[in-house]
């Protein structure tokens, strides 16, 4: 908890069995309160993902190639997305991490109106990750917040180019845990076919809801 006081940390929590009274009342002690379940999800990827065109109006960049050309733009636009979300929150050093790693890649949503970015999603691929073999973990994944409630769109969009990177890497299974305190997030999964492998509980210090709200629409798990 030092560590967080140095850092200035502005929202803290930790992900735990949630059928554990003795975990849950371990971290109550240190001021960690429950509050919605994490389901962690995920689908089957369909082949003919890796040749599926995207719609008109949004496309998809991998951060990799990005990296060659505008790295600092490219990282300037996530920044202003999740900051939409939740003022201060910044992806940077897991973007970084998982290209500098060859963990994966960090898929950006592009609006070709105004060739702005809409959503991302930092992914992992493969055995040597978190992901696991074959399959493809979504880490962090959001849409921007927006006046013409086009997130659910937006959204679904994100998860369909997920799967179609994943299907172009080989892979057969797209997982993410959403937690659902963002609910509509949540409700768009299991439209889309994501089914629940297992859950948990998030813990926040001073039960702190950050952005884990409804039209939030956010996928990350804290394992």
């Amino acid at each position: 908890m030092d560590i967080f006081k140095q850092l200035k940390t502005k929202h803290i929590g930790i992900f735990t069995f949630s059928h554990s009274s003795k975990h849950i009342h371990l971290y109550q002690k240190y001021d960690f309160w429950p509050r919605f379940l994490t389901a962690v999800m995920s689908k089957p990827i369909r082949s003919e993902q890796a040749t599926k065109d995207t719609r008109r109006r949004l496309s998809w960049k991998k951060y990799s190639d990005m990296q060659k050309e505008k790295p600092l733009e490219a990282l300037g636009n996530c920044y202003s997305l999740t900051d939409s979300i939740y003022s201060g929150l910044d992806l940077k050093i897991e973007i970084l991490s998982v290209a500098n790693q060859e963990l994966g890649d960090t898929i950006l949503l592009i609006d070709n109106k105004d060739n702005k970015l809409v959503g991302i999603a930092v992914c992992h691929c493969g055995s040597k990750t978190e992901a696991g073999s074959n399959t493809c973990y979504i880490k962090f994944g959001s849409v921007i917040s927006s006046e013409d409630r086009s997130e659910s769109v937006n959204f679904n969009e994100l998860i369909d180019c997920c799967e179609q990177f994943a299907a172009s890497q080989g892979l057969s299974k797209l997982i993410g845990g959403v937690n659902i305190g963002n609910l509509s997030a949540y409700r768009e999964m299991i439209s889309m076919g994501f089914r629940t492998e297992f859950q948990g509980v998030m813990m926040t210090k001073n039960n702190d809801p950050g952005y884990h709200l409804e039209e939030v629409y956010a996928i990350d798990d804290w394992r």
